[in-house]
């Protein structure tokens, strides 16, 4: 054989020996990420949280800066709603033990049922009839006098597991079409809450309302930007922020009132919200509110540990609220530029971004924005995840998703075209053909999202 096949031989044994490291590389720093995300979960779980901030010793009950003589008051009530509703009540306990009564409502199954606690199985993103029941047995339970004490433990995706119309012409089904109308809407959680709260009996400070004259305090586990926390689950302990005139230019802007049913459509055409209690109203006197976690607290943990795993980090959250394909191409052009610095870069980044969903499949805002990604990092040595605190991106079964730059090589092998399921919002079966949907199930939490992208 002559010399120009052997050299051909030892050039594609080397290309072949190069493919194969490239490819070692990218399954490593795929479960580099995995790693990197679980590690957040745990150091920012809600059992730490109480470990660190609520603590209950001789009948004192110290939460966070404020203490509560326990003994001292007739009635201890709790009201716990949202994703991490179950979580936070088994805290509770763990630290204070068995002396509280209370109502829960999420969207999950407890795995057991507290003494003394009626459970709720609320709707997820759109109330259902128990969201009503909750609803109506919290009002019920907070004809309080000012010797009792109310720990509302409030969490995301609390919107919708406890609520009420404000107005009885709204029904059920008129107020999951309006729920719909604005998760589908494309606009920011913040602007989403306030219409949610001037058409509610319970948000915008409106339970506050009902829990006076009693002590009040509010634990949060917050799924909203830092400087919004009256916007998680939609503020129902809180002096409100937003305005009715907040509500009508924001169903403007996103072309929200012919897709909303009559009865709420009537309102905003009549200009007929009630405004919800402001700062100065005499209600929240006697009220407190302590943030135990919230998304800083998870981005701060993935940081920690990548710079304990080497990497050079950054952080970086100007895109929340972005839309997806803008997010993408910003943070891969930040992630090129800290490239150019260090060999192993990490870059951050918490919040969420959005997606205006046209006939969509099955999906979520994560899974749809790493596969974006994924058709502008094909062939680099680059990886990114994206994926949401509670376990669940979208209507899908999955946390998020992970790409690379072999995504599309490997989609391309199994005949799975990206560009088609990105079109179609589907992303999460490309991402099971690939066995690269993160798979967490619900995690008893709910932070926001965390994406990180590594370079390498």
């Amino acid at each position: 054989m002559g010399e120009g096949s052997s050299l051909t031989r030892i050039i594609l044994h080397m290309s072949a020996h190069s493919a194969a490291g490239r490819d070692r590389l990218a399954v490593d720093m795929r479960v580099t990420a995995r790693q990197l995300f679980e590690h957040a979960l745990a150091k920012a779980s809600i059992d730490r949280a109480f470990q660190r901030h609520v603590y209950c010793e001789r009948g004192v009950l110290r939460v966070c800066e404020d203490l509560y003589d326990l003994d001292s008051y007739r009635r201890l009530l709790v009201i716990s709603i949202g994703k991490a509703a179950h979580t936070l009540v088994n805290s509770l306990e763990m630290q204070a033990g068995h002396r509280f009564e209370g109502i829960v409502a999420s969207s999950l199954e407890p795995v057991s049922q507290a003494r003394g606690f009626r459970y709720f199985r609320g709707g997820h993103p759109t109330p259902n009839q128990e969201s009503i029941r909750a609803a109506e047995a919290m009002l019920k339970s907070l004809g309080q006098n000012a010797s009792s004490l109310v720990i509302f433990m409030l969490s995301g995706g609390g919107s919708s597991m406890a609520e009420r119309p404000i107005d009885d012409d709204i029904s059920l089904e008129d107020l999951v079409a309006t729920y719909r109308v604005l998760v589908l809407s494309g606009a920011p959680i913040a602007e989403i809450n306030a219409i949610r709260k001037h058409l509610s009996a319970l948000k915008g400070g409106r339970l506050a309302l009902a829990a006076a004259p009693a002590q009040q305090v509010s634990l949060l586990v917050s799924d909203v930007p830092d400087n919004t926390p009256d916007a998680l689950a939609s503020g129902p302990t809180m002096p409100d922020s937003t305005t009715a005139e907040d509500c009508y230019a924001i169903a403007g802007k996103y072309d929200m009132l012919e897709q909303f049913p009559a009865s709420v459509r009537e309102l905003f055409q009549r200009r007929a919200l009630e405004e919800t209690p402001k700062s100065d109203d005499p209600a929240f006197q006697r009220c407190r509110w302590w943030t135990l976690l919230s998304n800083a607290s998870v981005v701060e943990a993935c940081k920690e540990e990548a710079q304990r795993l080497g990497f050079a980090v950054e952080v970086d959250n100007s895109c929340d609220d972005w839309d997806y394909a803008r997010a993408a191409d910003y943070l891969l052009g930040r992630l090129g530029d800290l490239r150019k610095k260090s060999q192993r870069v990490c870059l951050i980044s918490g919040g969420e971004v959005t997606v205006k969903v046209v006939d969509g499949g099955v999906g979520g805002r994560n899974q749809q924005f790493a596969l974006a990604c994924a058709q502008k990092i094909a062939g680099a040595n680059m990886t990114v995840l994206s994926a949401g605190t509670d376990g669940i991106d979208g209507n899908s079964p999955a946390a998020g998703a992970i790409v690379d730059g072999t995504t599309l090589e490997r989609a391309r092998a199994r005949g799975v075209d990206a560009k088609a399921y990105q079109t179609s919002f589907n992303a999460y079966h490309f991402f099971e053909a690939l066995g690269d949907a993160i798979l967490t199930g619900p995690t008893g939490n709910n932070l926001r999202d965390l994406r990180m992208l590594l370079a390498y």
